[in-house]
């Protein structure tokens, strides 16, 4: 039975990667036209990574993060927690 709640940590080295990939990927995004926050938001949704584009390895980078790190990462950085 699952009654417990499930504990979930990332440490801050790995929010740090995220961090510097989060922005390489927007900034390669944004370098080729595409709107890096839906790009972002849409690969995040679907986990698909040709939300991604392959310039300058973006693609590669994103994909080596596992979607729920991401998304811890983002929701510390949003509510401003360390």
């Amino acid at each position: 039975m699952l009654d417990k709640t499930m504990i979930f940590s990332l440490d801050d080295t790995k929010g740090d990667t995220i961090k510097r990939t989060l922005f390489t990927v927007y900034k390669a995004l944004e370098e080729k036209g595409y709107n890096p926050i839906n790009q972002i938001v849409g690969y995040i949704l679907s986990e698909d990574p040709t939300y991604i584009t392959t310039y300058n390895n973006a693609r590669n980078l994103i994909s080596r993060i596992d979607r729920d790190d991401l998304l811890e990462a983002l929701v510390k950085t949003y509510l401003n927690l360390k």
